[in-house]
């Protein structure tokens, strides 16, 4: 018997990305870049311990201008976890979403904000259908939320620019998170640390190989 993935090396573990039994060299190799791991699988979770963040300069992050002090955040702890939650949930119900799709949605949903200061609204949903699933999911659950403190307060309290730098905030860690690998979820697996589990979504192909 011979590895699911090369062909060639003995079998030392079960992949639950390929359901079938690899070589711990193809494992370390392939892991979220031509397999898409379960958030759940035990040596994704092993490898989380050793993992090091992509380098990157925090200098050349996007929108540097918009500032997110400590306050915004302690002011805002609510919202913010509303936020994150509301991106966890939506990219588990979504077969096939990683941290590049998520990215992509906050950078739609940080545009679309920034129109807002200029007074003029834009939405700029992308086109990535896996980011435009994310970037619904945040404008629908912020609309209810508006619309909750609406019902229970008489206003809305949350500003536009509180959610703007937050979104900004939450830009910066997936990118810090970023582990430099095409099928990489670390940034998701993060979330995942600070909020209740969402079961993986159903629906994907026998194989979870991926070869583009």
């Amino acid at each position: 018997m011979a590895c699911a993935i090369c062909e060639t090396r003995r079998p030392r573990r079960y992949c639950p990305g390929v359901r079938g039994d690899i070589c711990s060299l193809c494992c370390g190799e392939a892991r979220e870049v031509t397999v898409e791991c379960p958030l759940d699988c035990e040596y994704l979770r092993e490898s989380r311990l050793h993992e090091k963040p992509a380098v990157r300069n925090p200098a050349e992050f996007p929108n540097r201008d918009i500032q997110v002090p400590e306050k915004l955040l302690r002011d805002n702890e609510e919202l913010l976890t509303f936020l994150s939650v509301t991106i966890f949930h939506a990219a588990m119900q979504t077969p096939g979403v990683i941290d590049s799709d998520v990215l992509e949605a906050l950078d739609g949903l940080i545009r679309t904000y920034r129109t807002l200061e200029s007074g003029v609204y834009y939405e700029s949903r992308p086109n990535n259908p896996l980011a435009g699933a994310i970037f619904a999911a945040v404008q629908s659950a912020l609309a209810e939320y508006r619309s909750s403190e609406q019902q229970e307060l008489g206003m809305t309290k949350t500003r536009d620019a509180d959610v703007l730098g937050l979104l900004v905030f939450l830009q910066h860690f997936a990118l810090y998170r970023d582990n430099g690998r095409r099928r990489g979820r670390a940034f998701l697996d993060a979330l995942r640390e600070f909020h209740p589990a969402e079961p993986e979504p159903s629906g994907s192909s026998p194989s979870s190989v991926i070869l583009r």
